[in-house]
């Protein structure tokens, strides 16, 4: 029901009411006269009154011949003996005419509108609010943006130079598409931009359609699929409709896996389910509509290894758009477009930013932004800081400070070792990134300790001894406790499970040992766009029992190697782990300066060989 409609209704409910208000009010004051009661009395006796309706308090009729042009009366009903008693006194009895109008016309006003409120409201409740009314629950939802609302353009995304490039010869056919196919080309059908949640591809598409200019239908996955049987499918009709009558359109379709999952999958395999009827139809529209016309489709999505394989043959989505994780340089651009509305203060410099935050995506480094301007807003200070930045990172990636979580001194004698043996080894060990600081301070849910280590460069492919030297570094905490207390703790728990499945990745998927060859056992089941996540679902085994066996010994033993060669490490570098652990139960924080101060410490004879690895190492 659109506004229109509503106005219309109301017009004439108003309309209606108040013609009956005039009605009575005109009848009232041109045919029923108001008597008193002894004038009653009189008319009753001089033979007047031809009928007469007499209720608790008030006495109407109608006269024989009319009185003063008015054919009716009424009148205040007076005890008789009472009036009687007043009347032989001279008196005038009137009584006093009440009058019942607003009382009769609320008592049938006030049902009715209720019961109009009532219909109006099922029917919205039934047509979803943004869809309409009930008739209309199969129309599209989608939300409809021109030129001038999105308010985005290229320039306003950053760190995805490919992505935009893929799609700037979107927005030249947009606007010229008889001259774009000049040479018998045609543009894609569909435009798939895949990545990881808060790359940008949402904010990709608007850009295009405010670069365009041309009329942007946004709509999600998960808005097609109701609870009526048809609804998605109607839905997607009417949004194609709507789409064809404003061409050139854009149409952009986020979480497209909401909606383009693949078929036959789970326990609804059947051919009724509503999400493979709605998905049905979107595949006969993507065949239905000719390019040509300057309609275009984009979706987006962070799963595309669910969605069902018709929806990616070649001439549906023709085209698929990887919008990954910005690098380094990519992170400085995004940083600069953010920054720009902050006050900084003259030692933050974005390179350094994007320095310590690898694997961020352009969301991240947003919340990053505001992070660090909230963290300076809050010490009243007039610009933001390096130290601000820092501190925000720290926030986002450990976990909230929990200085009210008080550790008896025994915990925080383990906590201070645990540290520093990630620190030492991870100083110790070739190819591990530089360790920027350790503390003691708790942050998080379970976390009573951490270390930061700081990326020099994105890395995309580790060797063998690269992930065996990550275990180290990841057993380090539990060696220093073994060295120094001579007992395991349970603040290694999450270390091991990283350890665990760095082991097991090297001997069942990446082929790198020995008795099992180079085969690869157990395929990645985490997202293809998600894999700095480790997996815990269930696993499918397509392998013998005897293999199994072999499979567990291999990573019981490379787990073993890893920690007894951490050990070893650390007992030669035990002055050094002492003088650490020492120093971070007094600061409770040490900074990677400070730490390499006593790495570097020379004047101790059993620290010469460790002085000298780690000179070498960082180019001193």
């Amino acid at each position: 029901m659109n506004k229109q409609t509503q106005f219309n209704i109301w017009y004439w409910i108003i309309a209606f009411f108040g013609l009956m208000l005039f009605q009575y009010l005109y009848a009232t004051a041109t045919q029923v006269a108001q008597i008193p009661y002894s004038q009653f009395e009189t008319y009753l006796a001089e033979g007047k009154i031809a009928e007469a309706a007499v209720s608790d308090r008030f006495i109407q009729g109608t006269f024989k011949a009319p009185q003063d042009g008015k054919p009716m009366f009424i009148t205040t009903r007076v005890e008789p003996g009472l009036a009687e008693h007043l009347r032989e006194r001279g008196v005038v009895v009137t009584g006093q005419i009440e009058s019942t109008f607003l009382r009769d016309l609320l008592s049938w006003v006030i049902p009715a509108v209720i019961f109009i409120g009532i219909w109006i409201f099922m029917l919205r409740r039934f047509g979803g609010g943004v869809g309409g009314g009930l008739m209309q629950i199969g129309k599209s939802k989608a939300r409809i943006y021109v030129q001038t609302d999105t308010g985005v353009a290229f320039k306003d995304v950053a760190g995805v130079d490919e992505a935009k490039d893929e799609l700037k010869e979107i927005v030249d056919f947009l606007k010229d598409p008889k001259g774009y196919g000049r040479l018998g080309g045609r543009m894609p059908k569909g435009i798939l931009l895949v990545g990881p949640p808060g790359s940008g591809k949402t904010l990709l598409a608007r850009a295009v359609a405010g670069e365009a200019g041309v009329p942007f239908f946004s709509i999600s996955g998960s808005e097609f699929v109701e609870m009526f049987v048809g609804v998605g499918a109607a839905r997607v009709r009417d949004l194609f409709e709507q789409a064809r009558s404003k061409a050139p359109a854009i149409i952009f379709i986020d979480e497209l896996d909401a909606l383009g999952r693949a078929r036959g999958i789970g326990p609804m395999a059947g051919g009724h389910d509503e999400k493979e009827q709605t998905l049905n139809q979107l595949l006969v529209e993507l065949d239905g509509f000719d390019s040509s016309t300057g309609l275009i489709l984009l979706a987006a999505t962070n799963r595309p290894e669910i969605l069902d394989p018709a929806l990616l043959r070649a001439g549906r989505f023709d085209r698929q758009v990887l919008v990954d994780r910005p690098d380094k340089n990519g992170r400085v651009q995004i940083l600069d477009v953010h920054l720009k509305r902050a006050k900084l203060a003259p030692d933050v410099r974005t390179e350094q930013i994007a320095a310590l935050t690898p694997g961020f995506t352009g969301a991240d480094l947003a919340n990053l932004v505001n992070e660090a301007t909230l963290l300076a807003t809050r010490r009243k200070a007039e610009a933001v800081t390096m130290d601000d930045f820092n501190n925000a990172i720290e926030r986002i990636v450990a976990g909230l400070e929990k200085r009210n979580r008080l550790l008896n001194p025994k915990e925080r004698e383990i906590v201070a070792y645990h540290e520093t043996g990630h620190a030492l080894v991870a100083m110790a060990l070739p190819g591990m990134d530089p360790v920027h600081k350790v503390s003691i301070i708790p942050r998080g849910i379970g976390s009573l300790g951490y270390t930061i280590q700081r990326p020099t460069e994105d890395r995309f492919l580790m060797t063998k001894e690269e992930l065996e030297n990550k275990m180290a570094v990841l057993l380090g905490g539990r060696a220093a406790e073994w060295i120094v207390f001579g007992h395991l703790s349970t603040g290694a728990s999450d270390d091991l499970v990283k350890v665990t499945d760095i082991a097991r990745a090297i001997a069942a998927r990446y082929g790198m040992t020995e008795k099992l060859g180079h085969v690869a056992l157990e395929r990645d089941r985490r997202s293809l766009l998600t894999t700095d996540q480790p997996y815990y679902g269930p696993s499918e085994r397509d392998y013998s029992e005897k293999t199994a066996a072999i499979l567990d010994e291999e990573v019981r033993r490379i787990v073993e190697n890893a920690f007894d060669r951490t050990v070893t490490l650390l007992k030669e570098r035990r002055p050094a782990l002492e003088r650490a652990a020492k120093l971070l139960l007094e600061r409770e924080t040490i900074t990677e300066d400070e730490l390499r101060a006593i790495v570097l410490d020379r004047h101790h004879p059993d620290q010469k060989e460790m002085a000298d690895q780690a000179g070498r190492r960082l180019g001193l």
